[in-house]
C-alpha cells in the first residue's frame, strides 16, 4: 500500500511502505577489520587477570553491530557488521585496525562515486535515510551540486515535521498544460486551450533505462513500482508488451516512449495513457508538430511530453511556439550536456528563459541525468525544474555495476543481475522512493514550505559557491574567480 492506513472523511495521507530489503547478490563489504592477534591475546589475559575470571565481563566486546559475535570473536571478526564507527580501534588502536575497503571502493564511476553507492543502497535497503552521527569531515563545497547549497533561514520552531505527520506538507507536482488565461466567445464558449494536468504524489518519475541495462524483468519492476508509488515510468513503446511472460506492463503507470517516425507502436496499446513522450532529437519543428497532432487525435486526453537534449534555450522557445507544454530535457548520466555544461547551469537557463518570456507557468519541465542523490532532487526544482526523472539511482538500488565511466546513455555498459526477483526489486524501488521524499520533506520544512511546487524557481533559496566567494574574495589580491 502507498497510502496511509488511516483515513478520516474520506482523505488518506500519501504514504510509501518500506520494508527491509537485502541485498541479494555479494558485494565487498564496506571496511576490513584487522585484528592483531597476539595483542588480542595479550588483552585477553590482562582482562582475565583484571576481571578475576568474570566471563561476561571478558567477552564482551567493543561493538554494538556485532563484527566481534563470532564464536571466537575478535579472532575471526565478521566484517559484513561494520559500519565504521571507530569504537573499536579507539578504545583498541593497537588491537583493531579499521580500513576503508578497496574493492568497495571501486563500485560505481568517477561521478556516482562509492559514497553515493552506499548511501543509495542504504536507502533502497533500509528504507531509512542514511545518518552519520560522526559527523561531516568533508569539504562543504566543491564541483556541481556540491557548488549550492540551500538556505534555511527560515527556520522558526522545531516541531515542524512533515516526515512523522504533527503538519502536513505537500510534495504533489502537476504535469501538463497550464494556460494563463482563457478566451471566451460571444456565447460564453472557451475558445482557447484549457488546462490539462496531471498529477502526482512525488516530484519524481522513473527514466528509460539504458540500452545495456535493458531487460523484460527490469522493466516490469519499474513499472510495477511506479503503480504502487503512484508515479510514472517512461517505457520504450516497443517493449511495452512482456513477450516471454505473455502478459502486458501494469498499464496505468506507465508512459510509452515513441521516437519520431515510430508512432505507428502506439496502435494497439490496449490502455489510454496518462502521459506519451516522443523522443524527436533535432527534427524539424514541422515534423514535431505534425507528430503531436497525430497522437493527440488518437489520445485527445493523453498529456504530450517531448524528449530532448539540454540546449539552446530557442529551441525550447521554438517548440514551446508550435504548442509544446511538457518538455523533458535530458543530459547525460554525469550531468553534462552536449556542450560540456553541467546540469544545474543547463536547467537556470532553461527556466528563465520561459520565465523572461512570461509563459514559465504554462509549462512543464522535467529533467533527468546527473541526480543521483536525494539532495539533488531539491537543489534540481530550486534551479527550475518542476519534477526530475530518475535513472542511474535506480539501477543502482538494484545493485547494478558500473562498467567503467558511465556517461553515454546510448554506450555505457552496466552489469545487471540477472532474475531479479520481482517483489525484491519493487520493494527495492518503493524504499528509495519513500528515503528521497522523506529528505525532501526535511528540506521543505527547514525552509518552512508546505508544498514542492512553491520551491520550483526559487533561487532566492539557493545559494552557489562562486558568487559567495567572489563576493567575499574579489578585492583580495591574488584572488582568481574559479
Amino acid at each position: 500500500m502507498t497510502k496511509h492506513p488511516e483515513s478520516h472523511g474520506g482523505y488518506q495521507r500519501y504514504f510509501i511502505e518500506t520494508e527491509l530489503t537485502p541485498d541479494i547478490v555479494p558485494w565487498p563489504n564496506r571496511f576490513l577489520v584487522k585484528v592483531n592477534r597476539f595483542q588480542l591475546a595479550k588483552l585477553l589475559i590482562s582482562e582475565i587477570i583484571h576481571y578475576r575470571g568474570d566471563l561476561k565481563a571478558i567477552t564482551s566486546r567493543p561493538c554494538m553491530y556485532g563484527v566481534f559475535s563470532g564464536p571466537i570473536g575478535g579472532f575471526a571478526p565478521r566484517p559484513q557488521h561494520c559500519v565504521g564507527c571507530l569504537r573499536c580501534t579507539t578504545q583498541h588502536p593497537e588491537t583493531v585496525t579499521i580500513l576503508h575497503n578497496p574493492e568497495r571502493e571501486r563500485l560505481g564511476d568517477s561521478y556516482f562515486t562509492s559514497n553515493y553507492i552506499n548511501a543509495v543502497t542504504y536507502e533502497a535497503e533500509t528504507g531509512s535515510i542514511p545518518v552519520k552521527g560522526a559527523g561531516y569531515p568533508g569539504k562543504f563545497g566543491g564541483e556541481g551540486w556540491d557548488g549550492m547549497w540551500t538556505d534555511m533561514s527560515e527556520i522558526v520552531r522545531p516541531t515542524r515535521d512533515g516526515i512523522h505527520g504533527r503538519e502536513f506538507i505537500s510534495t504533489v507536482v502537476d504535469i501538463g498544460e497550464k494556460p494563463s488565461f482563457l478566451v471566451f466567445d460571444e456565447d460564453g464558449e472557451i475558445t482557447s486551450p484549457q488546462p490539462r494536468i496531471l498529477s502526482i504524489p512525488v516530484p519524481f518519475i522513473y527514466d528509460v533505462p539504458p540500452k545495456s541495462a535493458e531487460s523484460e524483468g527490469l522493466y516490469e519492476i519499474l513499472a510495477t513500482a511506479a503503480e504502487q508509488t503512484q508515479t510514472l515510468s517512461i517505457v520504450p513503446v516497443a517493449n511495452y508488451k512482456l513477450k516471454a511472460a505473455g502478459r502486458r506492463l501494469p498499464g496505468e503507470n506507465i508512459v510509452p516512449l515513441v521516437k519520431l517516425g515510430a508512432e505507428s507502436h502506439l496502435e494497439g496499446l490496449g490502455f489510454t495513457p496518462k502521459m506519451i513522450e516522443i523522443e524527436v532529437a533535432d527534427a524539424p519543428t514541422s515534423n514535431i508538430r505534425h507528430l503531436i497532432s497525430t497522437i493527440q487525435s488518437q489520445f485527445p486526453d493523453t498529456i504530450i511530453a517531448v524528449r530532448i537534449p539540454f540546449g539552446s534555450p530557442d529551441a525550447l522557445l521554438q517548440l514551446y511556439e508550435s504548442g509544446v507544454r511538457v518538455f523533458h530535457l535530458v543530459a547525460d548520466f554525469h550531468g553534462r550536456g552536449t556542450d560540456g555544461r553541467f546540469v544545474m547551469d543547463l536547467i537556470r537557463e532553461a527556466h528563465l528563459a520561459f520565465v523572461d518570456e512570461g509563459t514559465r507557468d504554462e509549462v512543464t519541465l522535467i529533467g533527468s541525468g546527473g541526480i543521483i542523490a536525494a539532495e539533488h532532487v531539491p537543489k534540481a526544482i530550486i534551479t527550475g525544474l518542476d519534477l526530475v526523472a530518475l535513472d542511474t539511482p535506480l539501477l543502482v538500488a538494484l545493485q547494478t555495476q558500473f562498467e567503467g565511466d558511465c556517461t553515454d546513455r546510448e554506450g555505457s555498459r552496466f552489469n545487471t543481475p540477472a532474475n531479479i526477483p520481482l517483489q525484491w526489486g519493487v520493494q527495492r524501488l518503493k524504499n528509495l522512493t519513500a528515503t528521497w521524499r522523506d529528505q525532501l520533506l526535511e528540506i521543505l520544512g527547514a525552509m518552512g514550505l508546505r508544498e514542492v511546487r512553491r520551491l520550483r524557481g526559487e533561487m532566492g533559496r539557493a545559494l552557489f559557491q562562486v558568487d559567495l566567494e567572489l563576493e567575499a574574495f574579489a578585492e583580495i589580491e591574488g584572488y582568481v574567480s574559479k
